[in-house]
C-alpha cells in the first residue's frame, strides 16, 4: 500500500500539533510572546519535585521580606490541560505580581500534558507536588528558601483553568484541615476560571460569543485530547457532578474563592459549581467580573479587573490564615 503523508488533525493555539498517524509536535516557543518582567523585586528558582517524570516547580518569593514568615500560595497554570508551563512568561510574571501582592512564597508547578499524558496523570501530578512540600516541611535539610521564608501552617492551593480544575480535585482528596499533609496545613483554595465540562452543555457554552478568547472548538479540542480513550465529558476529573464523580454533598472541604469572568463560557460552570456547595453548606465564595474573557488575570495583569482580583484574593488569604 502507498505510505500516507501524516496531516494535521488538531492545532492548540501553534503550540501544539497532532498528526493523523498520532505523532506529536510540541514548540519549544510558548502561545503568549510576551516579556519576562524581572525587575528584581522577586526572586526565584526551578526545583524538582518528581524525579520519576522530570517535573520541576518554579518557587517566587519578594526580595524584601516583611513579616518573618510567609504564606505559600500554589499557581497551578493552565492550559486546558495540553499546553502551558511554569516557564512561560504570562506565568512568571503573573507570579511576580503574586509574590509581592500576597507578600507570599508562590510554588508554581509544571504537570504531564496530553494527549502524551491523559488525565488523571496531571491531577496526580498535582498532588504530587502538593505533598513535596510536606516532604520539605519533615525533612532534615529542607530547602532553606522555605526554611527561612515559609508558613507552612498557611498554605493556600490556587489554579488557573486546567490549574483550578487540579487545585478542585486536590481539595477533594485532602478534604478539610488536610490532616494527611501534616505538619502542613492548607487553609484554602483559589479556582481562577476552572475547567470543568460535561456531555450537556451549559447555556453560555452554547449560546455564548463565538469569538472567545477560550472558544467552544478550542474546550472542546482539550478535552477530547485529554479525557483518556472510551471516557466521556462526564468523567469524574472533567464533571464535578458527573454520575461516576465523588459525592460532594457530605464532603468536608476548605474554604474556597471560585472566580470567573463575565464573558467566560466557562462561567456556568463555575458559578453552578459554586452555588452547589455553598447549597451544601460549604463556605465558598464566586465573584463573577463583567465582561471578561477566560484568563483576564494574566492576559491584562495590569488592568483594573485584575488588579480588583488581586485584592480578593489577598482578602481571602488574610481572613483564613488564622
Amino acid at each position: 500500500m502507498a505510505e500516507t503523508t501524516p496531516y494535521e488533525v488538531d492545532d492548540c493555539r501553534g503550540v501544539l500539533k497532532v498528526y493523523s498517524d498520532g505523532s506529536i509536535w510540541r514548540s519549544t516557543e510558548p502561545s503568549f510572546r510576551v516579556p519576562v518582567l524581572d525587575d528584581g523585586s522577586v526572586l526565584w528558582k526551578d526545583v524538582m519535585f518528581d524525579q520519576c517524570n522530570n517535573l520541576y516547580l518554579r518557587m517566587y518569593k519578594p526580595a524584601v521580606v516583611v513579616a518573618k514568615k510567609l504564606p505559600v500560595f500554589y499557581y497551578i497554570h493552565g492550559g486546558g490541560f495540553c499546553i502551558g508551563s511554569r516557564t512561560w512568561p504570562n506565568c512568571q510574571n503573573y507570579c511576580f505580581k503574586l509574590a509581592l501582592a500576597l507578600q507570599a512564597v508562590i510554588v508554581a508547578p509544571d504537570y504531564r500534558l496530553a494527549p502524551e499524558n491523559k488525565l488523571t496523570l496531571a491531577v496526580e501530578d498535582g498532588f504530587a507536588s502538593v505533598k513535596w512540600l510536606q516532604a520539605q516541611a519533615v525533612a532534615p535539610e529542607p530547602d532553606p528558601w522555605l526554611v527561612d521564608s515559609a508558613d507552612f501552617n498557611r498554605v493556600f492551593v490556587s489554579g488557573d483553568s486546567a490549574g483550578g480544575n487540579i487545585a478542585h480535585n486536590v481539595a477533594v482528596r485532602l478534604r478539610a484541615d488536610s490532616k494527611s499533609l501534616a505538619p502542613v496545613r492548607v487553609r484554602g483554595y483559589v479556582l481562577l476560571a476552572p475547567f470543568f465540562g460535561g456531555t450537556k452543555l451549559t447555556e453560555f457554552e452554547a449560546l455564548g460569543p463565538k469569538d472567545a478568547f477560550l472558544n467552544w472548538e478550542l474546550i472542546d479540542r482539550f478535552w477530547r485530547l485529554s479525557i483518556p480513550k472510551g471516557d466521556t465529558m462526564d468523567h469524574p476529573l472533567v464533571n464535578p457532578f458527573g454520575p461516576a464523580s465523588v459525592d460532594l454533598e457530605p464532603a468536608e472541604l476548605d474554604p474556597i474563592l471560585v472566580v470567573c469572568g463575565g464573558s467566560d463560557l466557562l462561567k456556568d460552570r463555575a458559578k453552578e459549581y459554586a452555588k452547589r456547595l455553598k447549597n451544601w453548606g460549604k463556605d465558598v465564595k464566586y465573584v463573577e467580573f463583567d465582561g471578561q474573557q477566560h484568563g483576564f488575570f494574566t492576559i491584562n495583569p495590569n488592568s483594573e479587573p485584575a488588579i480588583q482580583l488581586m485584592q480578593i484574593i489577598k482578602d481571602f488569604i488574610t481572613k483564613y490564615s488564622t
